[in-house]
């Protein structure tokens, strides 16, 4: 796990300091979750993509975690992060060390996913765009 803790906040976006988490668990219900190192969960709730090497030439398949259709993410149990980016758009997107790479944007009507961490973090794609992030109690929009 990457030494520096806290995630790091820059003009457009949030960079999760993931790097070297590895995900442990992976739950479905009408969600996808990926447990990680020291605390961190991934919540998918929204279609999602996943995706091999450059999204310019493979568009990857979706997930749609809402009925169940994640077979896909399997291969990311044990997989390592090499990086994840919350963008205040609301979109969100990690890269894992086997090389698949997911991307869930914002949706219209739903918070599309969400991130929770050590020390009260957490970061909700916001209904129609936008960012929200907690720090312990503190919560604010982006």
């Amino acid at each position: 796990m990457n030494t520096a803790t806290q995630p790091i906040e820059h003009e457009d976006r949030w960079v999760l300091n993931l790097r070297a988490a590895y995900v442990r668990r992976i739950s479905v219900d009408f969600q996808l979750t990926l447990a990680l190192d020291a605390d961190w969960e991934v919540v998918l709730g929204g279609p999602a993509r996943l995706s091999s090497g450059s999204v310019r030439t493979d568009p990857g398949v979706l997930l749609s975690p809402e009925t169940q259709d994640v077979a896909p993410a399997l291969p990311l149990f044990g997989a390592e992060v090499l990086s994840a980016v919350a963008f205040k758009a609301g979109t969100l997107r990690i890269a894992f060390g086997n090389g698949r790479h997911l991307t869930c944007p914002a949706d219209t009507s739903f918070e599309a996913w969400g991130i929770t961490g050590p020390g009260g973090w957490r970061f909700a794609a916001l209904p129609g765009g936008g960012l929200a992030v907690w720090v312990g109690a503190r919560a604010g929009h982006r």
